[in-house]
Formats: structure tokens, C-alpha cells, sequence
């Protein structure tokens, strides 16, 4: 008769005295999970060496048990505390903080420790000032560079680090000088175009986010290829920044004009504020004007009316990045890295087809 694996639910909370809990402890996982501590050791360090349905028989008792690798206890025995620190020049940009989220969700399944540090847009970015700034001399980095301080950062960085990053689609490829995760904005954004114009909108305007490498952005471009295939006249690009009252004030005189039908945005926050410019102006929206985001943020589907946008798994990029990283740094025990999915057209109330009085 074979033996009955224990279930994590069988086991009793661990409790230091009358009524206290303790942590669950790594044998602790191994008893619910009926292996050795080596094996639930060999799991939570992401090793190969394991078979996929012991590594998720112990994956399930770990989320079951809310055990958490203890790092102090490691770093008191003399053990090597693993660490990586991300660099960013902004956490309050949707793409960045999502990224983040990502970076923090792999780290964490492979137990390394997180620190972040935020730069000073201002500051010249040497790279003593971007050494400095690491938790520890020489540690693993990832950089977020979205943005213009960002992309300086990371081409700051020394090139001794181990290092990756997440960034805007590269104007070029170099395959194999640097580590970066990008998503394609420009294919997406060629696709977000192509939908207005298939709506009957004779053109489509675009409000540009700040381009990190150049002065014309990957969006701005996508934009740009979809109305010249189509041979539609490509009206004057408008610039904002990152937040909805630049986009506001960037869309004001334009939606006040009845010949411009449809917008296409940089982000949401930008989106946000073309929509209060058009509620200014008279304009109903999708009634006669439709207005398209980027990046698919949180509140995307809660604005009046629910916004039409282009979803990003910034997500999934993040975890992505720190696999680039994981993988240079241990290439014998990363696991296989991870993939993230391509931009997704999410078509909600913002938009609809051309009115009648324009055709």
C-alpha cells in the first residue's frame, strides 16, 4: 500500500507558545508537501532539478502555508543574501509601476530581496551617481526606462554590472549587447490607428508621451506608418507630457474644432484629460468625437464613458526582465524565462464610428 501524502491543510498552524504563531519554517513545507527540505529548498531557489509536479505540489503548499524564505536568518548563518536594486526615475507613471510590480512578483518566487531607488531627474547620471545608488557595491541591477532619465540611467551604467532593463522598443536591435525587454508600441500602435480609421474617421490626431530616445516616439511612429499606408492626410502631431492636465491643455483648441473627429493618445492620463477638454468644448464623446488611450491603466474601465485603449503587459515585461537577470547571473538553475503577452486592442464606449455631418 503506498503512503498518503500529508495535504498542507493537515498540518497544524506552528505556534511558539499558548495561542502565537510562529513562522512556517522551510520543514514545515516539506512535511505538508511529504519531501525533503532539500527538495522544498531546491523549488523555492527556482533549480531544475526538480520534477514539475513535485516543484508544484510544493508551490501549492507554499501559497497554502504563507511560508516566506527567511532572508535574516540566512545572512546571520553566513549565507549569501540574494539582492537586486531597480532603478527608476519615476514609480507613479502606470507603465513603470506595473513593470515594478513584475520585477517584485519574479524576485520574490526566486528569493531575491528588492531594493528601489528613485533618481532625481535632474541629476547628470555619471555612472558614479548611478554606482552609488546601488544597496550594495556592484549588485545585479534592473533599470525602468520608459522615459528620458531612465534611458540615461541605463546607458550610464557601467558595463561591468549585471544588468537588464525594460524599455521603450529600440529605434535598433543589438541582440546580445545588452539585456532589455521591450513591447512592439509602434505595431500597436498601428493597430489602435488602423481601428479608428476603420470606424470611418477620415484621420486620426495623435497626443504624444515624451519619447525616451528620441524626438518622435515608437507610438508616434505607428501612428504616423498607419495613416500614410492608407494614404490619409497625417495632421500636426501634439505634444504633451505625462499627465492628464497636459494632455488637457495640448487638446483644447483641437477638439474644439467639429472637422477633428478622432484622437488617439499617448497614455490614459493623457486620455483623461482630452475627455474633460471635450466635455468643455460641447463635444460628445463617442457621439462626435472618439478618444483612444494606451496602456490600458486601472480606471480605464471605470471613466465616463469607459475608455478604448491599447492593453500593455507591463506586468509580464517586469517578470521578464528580472528572468533576463536571473538567467545571467545562475544560468544552471533559472528557470525557463518567462514570456509576456503581446499588446491587446481593448475596444470599450469611448469610441464608435465617424458622425454623419463629417463624412
Amino acid at each position: 500500500m503506498s503512503e498518503a501524502i500529508p495535504s498542507s491543510r493537515d498540518v497544524e498552524p506552528c505556534r511558539d507558545g499558548p495561542g502565537r504563531n510562529r513562522s512556517v519554517s522551510l520543514r514545515d513545507v516539506a512535511t505538508a508537501a511529504g519531501v525533503s527540505h532539500q527538495t522544498v529548498s531546491r523549488v523555492v531557489n527556482g533549480s531544475p532539478r526538480v520534477k514539475r509536479s513535485t516543484r508544484e505540489r510544493v508551490l501549492r503548499v507554499i501559497e497554502d502555508l504563507g511560508y516566506r524564505p527567511n532572508r535574516l536568518a540566512r545572512a546571520l548563518a553566513g549565507g549569501v543574501v540574494r539582492s537586486v536594486t531597480v532603478l527608476t526615475s519615476d514609480t507613479t507613471l502606470c507603465g513603470a509601476a506595473l513593470a515594478l510590480r513584475g520585477i517584485e512578483e519574479a524576485a520574490r518566487a526566486a528569493d531575491f530581496a528588492v531594493s528601489v531607488s528613485v533618481l532625481d531627474e535632474r541629476s547628470r547620471f555619471t555612472p558614479d551617481d548611478v554606482a552609488g545608488r546601488l544597496a550594495r557595491p556592484g549588485e545585479p541591477v534592473l533599470v525602468i526606462a520608459f522615459n528620458a532619465s531612465g534611458e540615461r540611467v541605463w546607458r550610464a551604467l557601467p558595463a561591468e554590472f549585471p544588468a537588464a532593463a525594460v524599455v521603450e522598443r529600440p529605434q535598433q536591435e543589438h541582440p546580445g549587447v545588452r539585456l532589455e525587454a521591450w513591447l512592439d508600441d509602434r505595431a500597436a500602435a498601428v493597430r489602435a490607428t488602423r481601428y479608428l480609421l476603420g470606424l470611418g474617421h477620415r484621420t486620426v490626431h495623435y497626443l504624444s508621451i515624451p519619447s525616451s530616445t528620441a524626438r518622435v516616439g515608437q507610438r508616434a511612429m505607428g501612428w504616423r506608418d498607419a495613416l500614410q499606408g492608407a494614404d490619409r492626410s497625417v495632421p500636426e502631431l501634439l505634444e504633451g507630457g505625462w499627465n492628464p492636465r497636459s494632455g488637457y491643455l495640448a487638446a483644447r483648441s483641437v477638439v474644439a474644432d467639429p472637422q477633428v473627429t478622432a484622437v488617439l493618445c499617448g497614455n490614459d492620463d493623457l486620455a483623461l484629460g482630452v475627455l474633460r477638454a471635450a466635455r468643455e468644448a460641447g463635444r460628445d464623446v463617442p457621439g462626435d468625437l472618439s478618444v483612444m488611450g494606451f496602456d490600458d491603466a486601472p480606471y480605464a474601465a471605470y471613466t465616463h464613458p469607459t475608455l478604448t485603449t491599447v492593453r500593455l503587459d507591463f506586468e509580464g515585461l517586469g517578470r521578464g526582465a528580472f528572468g533576463m537577470l536571473h538567467r545571467l547571473l545562475d544560468p544552471d538553475n533559472a528557470p525557463t524565462l518567462p514570456a509576456w503577452a503581446e499588446p491587446e486592442l481593448i475596444v470599450r464606449e469611448s469610441t464608435g464610428p465617424v458622425p454623419h455631418r463629417s463624412i
